[in-house]
């Protein structure tokens, strides 16, 4: 027999022999060791399984960092009706507007770690402001991403004084005279501001930046003229839209809205490499149990199966979500790091 075989065909026969004939102490200790695993096992998942089936006991809150009547505020109140449905408990939205949404994350982020402080939360608060504001919390560590909303694709707009018919109409004028082109946004590190900081490295023109607070004002100077450009999202902006006071040139999707099925895409208008949309997902506080997070996934995913909560959504424009747990997590961060590179690439200014 060859040296390099004979340890591993003596050390099969040793374990042949032990498994024919095991002696009872032996064989006793084994079966107690395995009673005393599974007893362990038991135990470390009684917590996680009791912490899910009492969960809700008592009213939850959903902290919304925008104003009532906004479309983050009507979503939160929208699943918070679903959710006390079929839970039978109370969920009460809480309005914490300020600080690019980001007073309401910060809320959520030192609650207590047990399902009873959420957050319905855009990209804005979650993947934008941290790279231009200082926080006092780790969204991507004291945040526990539930699930996706829905997304909501950003169109470009101009006032229909503009003499232009597409994009790439509206890049020619923007590059026969840089800066003569100004571009509204609801404020600065909003994804209307950051859409238009992107559009400009991608078609190499300039544009001025106006922030407003909110896109109600930026919605009136962009119709009288004040500004000749936006980047708005299309729940925002379909009303003018439809009453073609605004004229949209192309969506900033991957792919064309259903609520816009004529307007191209970017890519498809000639300025490829540059999306831009603003999401809604929902959040408990980094820590919670992995049982709670998994059961607030499936009432999310049952209230966005509801046909008129599906037909609600759609009507801002928007794509229902449709990514589990871990899959919403990646998204999450995949967005935080984009923009981070964004924000870094354009020079925006951040707070010091």
């Amino acid at each position: 027999m060859p040296p390099a075989e004979w340890p591993v065909k003596a050390t099969a026969a040793r374990h042949s022999r032990t498994l024919r004939s095991p002696s009872r102490r032996a064989a006793a200790r084994w079966i107690a060791g395995l009673a005393g695993a599974a007893a362990g096992c038991a135990l470390a998942l009684a917590p996680a399984a009791a912490n899910a089936q009492a969960w809700p006991s008592k009213p939850v809150r959903i902290m919304v960092g925008a104003s009532a009547g906004g479309g983050t505020d009507v979503i939160a109140r929208m699943l918070a009706e679903r959710f006390a449905e079929s839970l039978k408990q109370s969920f009460v939205v809480e309005n914490r507007p300020g600080a690019s949404n980001t007073i309401a994350a910060d809320l959520t982020a030192k609650a207590p770690a047990d399902g009873y402080t959420l957050l319905l939360a855009t990209n804005t608060g979650q993947a934008i402001a941290p790279h231009i504001l200082k926080l006092a919390f780790d969204p991507l560590k004291d945040l526990q991403p539930v699930g996706l909303v829905v997304v909501v694709p950003n169109v470009l707009l101009v006032n229909t004084s503009v003499p232009a018919a597409n994009v790439g109409e509206v890049v020619k004028l923007m590059k026969e005279k840089p800066g003569s082109f100004r571009y509204a946004s609801s404020g600065v590190g909003s994804t209307q501001h950051l859409a238009g900081e992107a559009f400009d490295l991608a078609a190499g023109t300039r544009a001025i930046h106006i922030p407003y607070k909110g896109s109600s004002q930026a919605h009136l100077d962009l119709i009288g003229g004040q500004v000749e450009m936006m980047f708005d999202t299309t729940s925002s902006s379909m009303p003018h839209i439809k009453s073609g006071k605004l004229k949209p040139l192309a969506v900033m999707s991957a792919k064309r809205s259903e609520q816009l099925p004529d307007i191209p895409t970017l890519a498809e208008a000639g300025v490829p490499g540059v999306t831009m949309t603003t999401w809604y997902g929902l959040y408990a506080t980094g820590g919670t149990p992995r049982a709670v997070v998994e059961r607030l996934h499936a009432e999310l995913d049952r209230a966005l199966a509801i046909p008129e909560v599906q037909a609600k959504l759609k009507g801002l424009g928007g794509e229902i979500g449709n990514l589990g747990v871990d899959e919403f997590g990646e998204f999450n961060r995949a967005d935080y790091e984009r923009f981070g590179k964004l924000i870094k690439d354009a020079g925006v200014k951040v707070e010091k």
